[in-house]
């Protein structure tokens, strides 16, 4: 189901949100690494464009008056997890540089002003005439459900593989995934996305 149209989008599997201890570690986590790891295997052998985010924030920030700090610049906690598979030549999204607040790999949110900004990921997308984007990775609940409500807002067709991608809170994963698929989103386990029927994949 990966083609040169198809981008996958692997968002925020670092350290401090995939290693038990990390400052925001998310139960699970470490389980979806290896089905992430599949997923660029098979993505990079068909030519899909293959993006990273990260967060990369300051070290003090307005965000962290909600969050605890982490994955500041350059720290253990900011790197991508030891066991997750890099593509060489991949796309590599920074979130939060500048102090803003960046749940998705498409936009961000000046946490003063509230005036809303776009990252590189769509000029990205667009140069490479992707037509859709399948997004694994953290957290459910947060930067993966708006890479994913942004990805959709933005024209592009979207799949989530819920078995690439853990909450911080059931709960409110749950109410993500609902979200996600009443904007249009298609939510599949991996087996299903790379068996699916030709016309699920027609964006």
């Amino acid at each position: 189901m990966y083609d040169p149209a198809t981008a996958l989008i692997v968002v925020d599997v670092q350290n401090d949100f995939a290693d038990p201890g990390g400052s925001l570690h998310v139960r699970g986590a470490k389980e979806i690494i290896p089905v992430i790891n599949g997923e660029l295997v098979r993505a990079a052998a068909e030519g899909a464009l293959i993006a990273y985010t990260q967060d990369w924030h300051p070290p003090a920030t307005p965000h962290f008056q909600r969050w605890p700090v982490h994955c500041v610049k350059g720290t253990w906690g900011a790197q991508l997890h030891p066991s997750l598979h890099r593509v060489r030549g991949a796309t590599v999204i920074l979130k939060g540089t500048r102090g803003e607040d960046g749940y998705s790999g498409f936009s961000y949110v000046d946490p003063a002003s509230g005036k809303r900004g776009r990252t590189a990921l769509e000029d990205v997308l667009r140069r490479r005439g992707v037509r859709r984007v399948v997004v694994v990775g953290l957290a459910t609940d947060y930067c993966v459900k708006h890479t994913a409500l942004d990805a959709l807002a933005a024209g592009f067709g979207v799949f989530v593989l819920q078995d690439a991608v853990r909450a911080v809170r059931a709960v409110d994963g749950a109410h993500a995934i609902e979200e996600i698929a009443r904007y249009g989103g298609e939510i599949v386990t991996a087996e299903e996305f790379h068996h699916a029927p030709p016309e699920l994949g027609a964006f």
